[in-house]
């Protein structure tokens, strides 16, 4: 029997989303790096790491897991 070349999710687990900031976390002063701008970076990381562990597990809702 082959080896699967897809790891099972147990050994492969869907990302998991960040965090979104408080209102109260921005200082709403017009900071060089607000973290709603962190917030925004973190989020397109995520999107694009669930589209790869999508890719290597068709057909698998991360939600269910």
């Amino acid at each position: 029997m082959f080896p699967d070349p897809v790891p099972p999710a147990d050994d492969d687990p869907a990302p998991q989303p960040p965090e979104k900031p408080l209102p109260s976390e921005c200082c709403e002063s017009g900071c060089p790096i607000c973290v709603y701008d962190l917030y925004a970076e973190a989020l397109d990381e995520y999107r694009q790491a669930l589209a790869a562990w999508q890719q290597r597990h068709p057909g698998v809702d991360p939600g269910t897991l």
